[in-house]
């Protein structure tokens, strides 16, 4: 199996929190991707095989959601929310700045496949657009500027 013996410690200790052993299943995903990058079909194989369950569930949820991933990924994720409100305060501005000074191509990955720029649909708060994923955390009411440097300031 690949999932880890501390991975698979977290899950266990993820498991005990919910009255239903699936409640957990999104903790774990974030637990194994957050170690191997991505949830290839081995690592669901080894999910469904804690959560009593069948590899295909596993894979419906990470199909179903746009922070996992089933291939691996860019080490960084930058994701620029471009529902209506951001937009009119400037999102796909800030998107088309943010594409040309990473120089991503359509794929939305950098050359070195170090950061990979997409955008959103919502992040949810709309009253502090426009808003900014970079992996798990959230920037509010940002211009070009200070996106461009918070992209700069990745490891």
């Amino acid at each position: 199996m690949v999932i880890s013996a501390d991975a698979r410690a977290r899950i266990d200790a993820e498991i005990a929190k919910y009255p239903r052993k699936r409640g957990a299943l999104l903790p774990a995903l974030h637990i194994v991707q957050g170690e191997l990058g991505h949830i290839s079909v081995e690592t669901a194989r080894g999910l469904a095989e804690i959560f009593e369950i069948k590899p295909i569930e596993v894979l419906e949820v990470v199909s179903f959601y746009n922070m996992f991933f089933a291939v691996p990924q860019a080490k960084h994720h930058v994701y620029v929310c471009t529902n209506l409100p951001c937009s009119l305060r400037g999102a796909r501005g800030l998107y088309a700045e943010l594409k040309s000074h990473l120089g991503v191509d359509d794929s939305g990955d950098t050359a070195d496949g170090r950061v990979h720029l997409g955008h959103e649909e919502c992040l949810g708060a709309c009253a502090y657009a426009p808003m900014l994923r970079i992996d798990d955390t959230y920037h509010e009411d940002l211009d070009a500027a200070q996106a461009k440097a918070l992209v700069d300031a990745l490891e």
